[in-house]
């Protein structure tokens, strides 16, 4: 076998671990789904008739229903990287890694196996959200192609993210540091167009929101999704999220390989 099939057959081992260590623990994969969910019902039912006559149409609720729909799908996407970072420490403070260091295994395989398994995990939980949000009234006018398009942008998006999560977690000298770290990744949704205009921030907060990464996304899945004009949105959010991918897979497989040749051999 060549390396490469090495590394894919010990990447395709460890993402069955991964997967496996998912459903023998599942408390935090029904935290992942929960949370947004209760954001969910939190601002439609909540905040959504104030906050959709904001927008100046005639059904607000509904209106805001649809509109808020992409940022409870990047809570989604952001809750699910802490469990990345927590699985990642727990592995580099819990002695696998001297088992796995003993092993003729592939070294990158490892950080696949977590990356993939989060990335699966984090599929289910947006299809879930997305099933959630139909049954409150969610109406979308896209086709199947501007479906994909949006679902391949929040992955792309997760897989940036998930990266960052693996790079926190190596970085973190406990679990409850790599269970703090990612926090706030699910505040940037807020501080973004997910959930209220950006035109309608302060100034300062406004320039924030508008060239920080969450916004593309959300103004990209809620054009693709309800049909709308997108810009350059779409651009932009394919360039942040391959930003975040190159920057934290370097970022994380340093982190790696020097805790690796930190440890006593």
């Amino acid at each position: 076998m060549t390396t490469l099939a090495y590394t894919l057959s010990d990447s395709r081992v460890m993402l069955r671990r991964n997967l496996k260590y998912q459903l023998r623990y599942p408390s935090m994969t029904l935290m992942l789904v929960g949370l947004p969910i209760v954001f969910l019902l939190l601002f439609v039912y909540v905040f959504g008739g104030q906050l959709g006559a904001g927008l100046g149409a005639h059904d607000g609720r509904a209106a805001y229903l649809n509109y808020v729909v992409p940022g409870v799908l990047l809570i989604t996407v952001a809750s699910a990287v802490q469990g990345t970072a927590i699985r990642v420490a727990m592995d580099m403070t819990g002695g696998i890694i001297d088992r796995f260091r003993t092993m003729a295994i592939a070294r990158a395989s490892v950080l696949t196996g977590h990356v993939l398994g989060s990335i699966i995990q984090t599929v289910i939980a947006i299809v879930i959200v997305i099933g959630v949000a139909f049954g409150l009234g969610f109406h979308s006018t896209a086709g199947p192609l501007a479906w994909l398009a949006a679902i391949g942008i929040l992955v792309l998006f997760s897989f940036g993210l998930t990266w960052l999560a693996v790079a926190l977690g190596l970085a973190a000298k406990s679990v409850e540091t790599a269970s703090n770290s990612p926090m706030i990744l699910t505040l940037l949704p807020f501080l973004g167009s997910g959930f209220v205009p950006t035109a309608t921030m302060p100034a300062g907060l406004r320039q924030f929101a508008e060239y920080q990464p969450f916004t593309p996304v959300a103004d990209s899945v809620r054009g693709l999704l309800t049909h709308a004009a997108i810009g350059d949105q779409a651009t932009l959010a394919i360039v942040w999220s391959i930003g975040l991918v190159v920057v934290a897979y370097f970022w994380a497989t340093r982190l790696y390989n020097r805790r690796r040749a930190a440890e006593p051999k």
